[in-house]
């Protein structure tokens, strides 16, 4: 990662931090704002709100960060709350997400699912609050996350995954569960921040937007898979191997680890050409076209 993407998505992710804790400190909660809070302040990479603003920038005549920070934080407890059901024992059975203690393992598991479902339903509330942007665009933004984050989406993936033991045998068939579950949420992130900086949205833009986004995010599950191999359990903050033990279909089922690295790559270039148009003819320094690139070289 190039320090200045680096220094980047740290800025990003402190001002995401501040406003999602302001979210998160109200009254009222009956205590469900804490088991909130415990997962969704517990760091990460913010990949995906990073996208809400960086394309937001890109797309911005004169770039105001209020226009994007309601949609970011949105997706980030859409996000946040997928990852909460994800570790609970009937889903992925994790004891450990980002080196903490998963939230059921801390709260239990009926406020853990609790937590969750007051994470989905308040990201619908934070993002149609966002008072900056046009009603229409709020509208086109709340039927995007839906999208985006139900059972044509990310929620469809799931399901898709779930039933994978055996099921899947091909990996065009597995890229299908990965264009669902890992990249429909990035997608949605470029489209939010899209709806932020425009006042009249093109078709094929989003259309290029949502390309970039699945080849990043079918870039990044494949990437996961590897380091679920050949990383440790201190380095991502997550058991490893845990794909294998619960006889899971992965990329690695159907190829090498070095043939995986080159798919990686490919789909890494094939997303940088599409957004770097968008760019203009320049040398200088451009963060989603970085965040590509580091995707291929995160090792957590």
């Amino acid at each position: 990662m190039t320090n200045n993407l680096s220094f980047l998505m740290k800025e990003n992710s402190s001002i995401l931090e501040n406003e999602l804790e302001k979210y998160v400190n109200v009254n009222n909660s009956y205590g469900l704002n804490e088991v909130m809070a415990y997962s969704l302040l517990n760091g990460g990479k913010r990949i995906r709100p990073f996208i809400v603003i960086e394309t937001s920038k890109l797309f911005s005549k004169e770039f105001d960060i209020r226009k994007a920070l309601p949609f970011a934080c949105a997706l980030e407890m859409i996000q946040t709350y997928s990852l909460i059901h994800d570790d609970l024992p009937c889903m992925d059975n994790d004891d450990y997400r980002r080196g903490k203690l998963t939230n059921h393992k801390v709260f239990g598991e009926d406020k853990a699912l609790l937590a969750g479902d007051s994470l989905l339903t308040y990201a619908f509330e934070v993002l149609a609050s966002n008072k900056y942007v046009s009603d229409n665009n709020v509208r086109l933004a709340t039927i995007s996350l839906a999208k985006y984050a139900g059972f044509g989406g990310m929620a469809g993936g799931q399901m898709i995954d779930l039933n994978s033991a055996g099921n899947i045998k091909s990996f065009e068939e597995l890229k299908l569960m990965h264009a669902l579950k890992t990249s429909a949420l990035i997608k949605c992130a470029v489209v939010l921040g899209y709806l932020s900086a425009v006042d009249t949205p093109d078709k094929e833009i989003i259309s290029d937007l949502e390309k970039y986004a699945e080849s990043i995010g079918i870039a990044f599950q494949i990437r996961d898979d590897i380091l679920d191999r050949i990383s440790t359990s201190e380095k991502l903050g997550k058991p490893v191997g845990s794909d294998e033990k619960n006889g899971k279909t992965t990329s690695l089922t159907f190829m090498s680890i070095q043939n995986a690295e080159k798919e990686v790559q490919r789909l890494t270039e094939e997303a940088i050409s599409i957004i770097k148009k968008y760019y203009g003819d320049t040398d200088s320094f451009c963060s989603l076209v970085e965040l590509a690139r580091y995707m291929v070289n995160r090792t957590k």
